[in-house]
């Protein structure tokens, strides 16, 4: 875990990335609570928090004896997946602009990289 964000945070940034990539798809039943925090290496009150706030989101939803299931709301996932891609994207050019690229280099050197994705 990273010491710049709250656990439950990072473990929710997880969480998004596994219902957006379809390892949760809608409507499914995610692992319960415990299961969860084992998996991760934490308490399962900060796991409990952070699928609490999920739920807030509306990317979960609860059925008291059944547990916590992905949202059928699938409309929601694609401007998250977006939302996503787009933090993403801002992180990587602020990394490369650090190392003194300016955009147009930025640029460049993303289409070097999907160039030699292709050939591979």
């Amino acid at each position: 875990f990273k010491n710049d964000q709250p656990i439950y945070r990072q473990l929710m940034d997880g969480l998004r990335l596994r219902i957006v990539n379809g390892t949760y798809p809608p409507g499914e039943r995610i692992p319960a609570v415990r299961e969860l925090a084992m998996e991760a290496g934490v308490n399962p009150n900060t796991m409990q928090r952070a699928l609490a706030e999920l739920e807030r989101e509306g990317l979960l939803v609860s059925q008291r004896t059944s547990g916590r299931f992905v949202s059928d709301e699938t409309e929601r996932f694609g401007a998250l997946r977006e939302q996503m891609a787009e933090e993403t994207i801002a992180e990587m050019f602020g990394l490369l602009a650090r190392l003194g690229m300016g955009p147009e280099e930025c640029v460049n050197a993303l289409r070097k990289y999907m160039d030699r994705q292709k050939e591979d």
